[in-house]
């Protein structure tokens, strides 16, 4: 590896264009093309995030051969994320990706229709869980939980890295995506449900979830993360299938 040879007195001079030249922030119904985001700018609307964290990673990457492993993660993360993708309207996607043991999802969300949307798919996730853990014990391989965190609030987002670098993101501020990922670590522990929803995404799903719905989550409060509600549910028809021994 080469030594590093950082020229701190030119890149001053970089810094200094970087924060003289950010100039507005965009207020914004839904989010733009990604390509309206530019290193001058900044936009701020309603977002929503899913993050689905793996329970006991530490046990799980410690007690089983590496093949085994590789196995599991796979299988975790590849349908996951075909579950979040699948089936959208362009640039309701805003950004998809893998954390460490976390798949997480953020989605543009100015309808409360949007919300319910991304409720659905966590319930699909949640009853995918069922159908890889019966895979998995079929083959003799270590079965998995996870907590699925959602959230939804008014987020800025810039996009953050260094032009024509080609090392880019857009970076998320505000609730939506840092709650949801805390959220995700109190799902399937300390007696809560699989699924684990912030008070304001609860409030807007539920405005477009049947009257039912509200008998399938459990409020609570924690010191940290403030009231949220959470549940286990899951698909009927997709249930009843891994239940009957899922034949085509």
């Amino acid at each position: 590896m080469k030594t590093l040879d950082y020229n701190y007195k030119d890149r001053k001079k970089k810094v200094e264009e970087i924060l003289d030249n950010t100039d507005k922030v965009n207020e914004v119904k839904k989010f733009p093309r990604d390509e309206d985001f530019t290193y001058t700018n900044a936009y701020k609307a309603w977002a929503g995030a899913i993050f689905v964290d793996l329970r006991d990673s530490t046990t799980l990457f410690t007690s089983n051969n590496d093949v085994d492993i590789a196995k599991v993660i796979r299988g975790f993360t590849s349908e996951i994320i075909e579950i979040l993708r699948k089936d959208l309207e362009a640039n309701d996607l805003k950004e998809i990706g893998i954390r460490g043991d976390c798949v997480f999802a953020v989605y543009s969300t100015p309808l409360k229709t949007d919300i319910y949307e991304i409720a659905n798919r966590a319930f699909y996730i949640n009853t995918y869980m069922d159908m890889l853990n019966k895979l998995l014990k079929n083959r003799s391989l270590p079965t998995i939980k996870a907590g699925i965190g959602l959230a939804t609030n008014p987020t800025l987002a810039v996009k953050a890295g260094r032009k024509s670098s080609g090392v880019h993101n857009l970076v998320w501020i505000g609730e939506s995506v840092a709650k949801a990922s805390n959220l995700s670590d109190l799902g399937n522990k300390n007696g809560n449900g699989a699924i684990v929803m912030s008070s304001v995404f609860y409030s807007n799903y539920i405005d477009n979830a049947s009257e039912e719905a509200k008998n399938w989550w459990t409020q609570k409060y924690d010191s940290s993360y403030g009231t949220y509600y959470h549940g286990n549910v899951v698909k009927s028809a997709f249930n009843d299938w891994i239940k009957d021994g899922m034949k085509d």
